[in-house]
């Protein structure tokens, strides 16, 4: 009876802790997140009073760029991935410098018209905040570590407006395949706390309207899964495009200083001989194809490139909005091809199913797309979301997230590594698989044909 009642104090105990504690996170996050997206609404307007404000991009990706290499080189790049890294290799320890480097770069990147997004930041501004929350309380390391996951969900949570999303993100971001349902609680606590906090300060999220659905039958069930097998396609395409701009940026033999200078030029170029609608975050297309609009053929193509030129020379931001573009403008494109009268539909469903494939994180994109559209479109999501999941293979558009589980019994891959380290899998093919069988059948009818 005494362990029994030992047992229940300590688990309660427990959620005690967890719950002051996730909640501090998700305050600090809140009060961060709103400081963020209200200094990104204030530099953005002050761009947006001059008509050709891309013109400006070499500087600011300078200035941008600069600030990072000299103030806080933890603040590079897309800011999830250097949480990833931090969680798997330091305990989450995250220095506080990155809080105000982050924000500054991004804003500046964002505003000056860079193809970037605006979650990256809130998630390191958040791990940051955490992190230095856990030297103020002195807790262990695996304690910090708990709490930069919280750091990272509440970041996610606050700036799209999706509490349980955000939660379920930051556990099942870290490792390909895995959750971590020892954080799960926390996050959600932190999520939800950090989403209040800034709607309470004036934070307001655009609420798409409700689509019009198809009638869930096996023809839809095939297109579906057809969607999720583009939206993994056009995932893998993204990654190693963002890939190629950092190996390119990174081989140019010259002083690092131009390499946002080329970025900001080529960016320019785009602006003017393409469109000045793959600049910067992309709202207002975003908001265009989720309700029912025409996008451009290119859309998708266009944005992938103008976003691994804006993070491959040095720009700061996010990943997840160009995601959510590309999403948007790949579904859109799909029903215009397939089924013209779910534009609307199939622009949602592809938003969150190349956040699975990409991120590889098909159950926070699909709690997502309920979120944000809601319950009715679960069944359609989720599909979607697992197709691209397994379409995508052993890629990330996170290197450093860590490999989980085996997609394939027939693709063999080393686990326990980040996946930019995995290598390639290779085929085992085994005694009964539609694979082989496939194959056998194709080598009997070739030998055939050719007696």
């Amino acid at each position: 009876m005494q362990q029994h009642l030992t047992e229940q104090i300590t688990l309660f105990a427990s959620v005690l802790k967890w719950t002051v504690y996730a909640s501090l996170v998700g305050l600090l996050v809140g009060l961060g997140t709103t400081g963020f997206l209200r200094s990104l609404a204030w530099t953005s307007a002050q761009y947006a009073s001059h008509h050709n404000y891309f013109l400006f991009l070499p500087a600011t990706l300078l200035v941008s760029t600069t600030l990072v290499r000299w103030l806080a080189p933890d603040a590079a790049g897309h800011g999830t991935e250097k949480v990833i890294e931090a969680v798997h290799k330091r305990m989450g320890k995250i220095p506080l410098a990155v809080v105000p480097v982050k924000l500054v770069a991004t804003v500046l990147t964002l505003a000056g018209g860079g193809s970037a997004g605006k979650e990256g930041p809130c998630a390191q501004i958040g791990a940051g905040l955490a992190s230095g929350l856990a030297d103020i309380l002195r807790v262990a390391d695996r304690d910090r570590r708990k709490l930069v996951i919280c750091g990272i969900s509440a970041g996610f949570a606050t700036v799209f407006g999706t509490p349980i999303a955000g939660a379920l993100f930051g556990v099942e971001v870290l490792v390909l395949g895995q959750v971590f349902y020892d954080v799960l609680f926390p996050s959600f606590v932190a999520g939800i706390v950090g989403y209040h906090v800034a709607t309470s300060l004036g934070v307001s999220y655009p609420h798409p309207p409700s689509c019009l659905l198809p009638q869930l039958s096996s023809f839809t069930f095939l297109e579906i899964i057809l969607l999720g097998a583009v939206c993994g396609l056009v995932s893998l395409l993204l990654i190693e495009l963002m890939k190629f701009g950092h190996r390119i940026f990174e081989r140019l033999p010259w002083h690092w200083s131009l390499n946002p200078l080329l970025g900001g030029g080529l960016l320019i170029l785009v602006g003017t001989q393409v469109s000045t609608n793959y600049l910067g975050l992309g709202l207002d297309t975003i908001e265009s194809g989720l309700n029912g609009a025409v996008l451009p053929a290119g859309a998708a193509f266009w944005k992938s490139v103008t976003t691994s030129i804006t993070l491959g020379c040095g720009g700061s931001g996010g990943i997840l909005t160009p995601i959510f573009f590309i999403g948007t403008a790949t579904g859109n494109l799909y029903a215009q091809l397939v089924n013209p009268s779910y534009l609307a539909a199939f622009s949602c469903i592809g938003m969150v199913a190349l956040l699975a494939g990409s991120a590889n994180t098909p159950i926070a994109a699909s709690v997502m797309a309920m979120e944000l559209f809601g319950p009715q479109i679960a069944p359609f999501a989720a599909i979607a979301c697992m197709v691209s999941f397994l379409i995508v293979g052993y890629r990330s558009i996170y290197p450093s997230q860590l490999l989980g589980i085996q997609k394939s019994a027939s693709l063999s891959i080393a686990t326990g590594r980040p996946v930019g380290c995995s290598g390639h899998p290779v085929y085992q093919p085994r005694d009964k698989t539609l694979v082989k069988m496939l194959l056998t059948s194709l080598g009997a009818y070739r030998n055939r044909w050719r007696k």
